[in-house]
């Protein structure tokens, strides 16, 4: 990577992590572009070499939840049940949520309390869930043309990273769950199913 690359990628990064905490304790609506850019010490214009718009800057965390999902399941060993494949897979955020709870607990509960932002997170997640089966069907070399049981897998899959996510944003601080704790409880209901491939 090129100095220049590298300076690129820190500018984005402090341009994410700054709109992000400033979303979550005042509010999507209430920040604007000028205040972020302000923020990180930066032009309005520089903001919008690397944003479209403040949208985006949510946009491209969830993306990154979805690759680090994707990658987890592509890197699982060939053998391993497709139950506990999936569980180390939607495991990476969910770690890494716990791991930095001050930082992303406040993000994940403003993208779950504003409309706007929840909708493009379900609109992430139904992508997720093709790359997901896309890759459970390569697995278990199914046709994911012929074949339920890949998508039905990574909705099931999913559906449990987002109510371990829910419910992990509505009790975190009140003696809550850790996010990995409640994703394995779930993930034991779900392995029959998962498994009976």
């Amino acid at each position: 990577m090129t100095l220049a690359q590298r300076k690129r990628e820190l500018v984005a990064t402090e341009l994410t992590e700054t709109a992000l905490q400033l979303f979550a304790h005042r509010g999507f609506e209430a920040v604007t572009v000028d205040e972020i850019a302000t923020a990180v010490g930066v032009s309005k214009r520089t903001f919008f070499r690397y944003f479209a718009s403040k949208d985006d800057v949510v946009v491209q965390f969830l993306a990154g939840m979805g690759a680090d999902i994707r990658a987890e399941l592509a890197a699982r060993p060939a053998g391993e049940p497709p139950s506990a494949a999936l569980l180390h897979a939607v495991s990476v955020p969910l770690a890494a949520c716990g791991d930095h709870a001050e930082r992303t607990l406040p993000v994940v509960r403003l993208i779950l309390r504003t409309p706007a932002l929840l909708a493009r997170f379900l609109e992430h997640e139904a992508g997720w869930r093709e790359e997901l089966a896309g890759e459970l069907a390569v697995r278990l070399g199914l046709d994911p043309a012929d074949s339920l049981y890949p998508r039905l897998a990574a909705g099931m899959a999913l559906t449990a990273f987002d109510t371990v996510l829910r419910r992990w944003s509505e009790e975190a601080g009140a003696g809550g769950a850790d996010p990995l704790v409640l994703i394995v409880r779930a993930f034991a209901q779900l392995a029959p199913a998962l498994d009976a491939v």
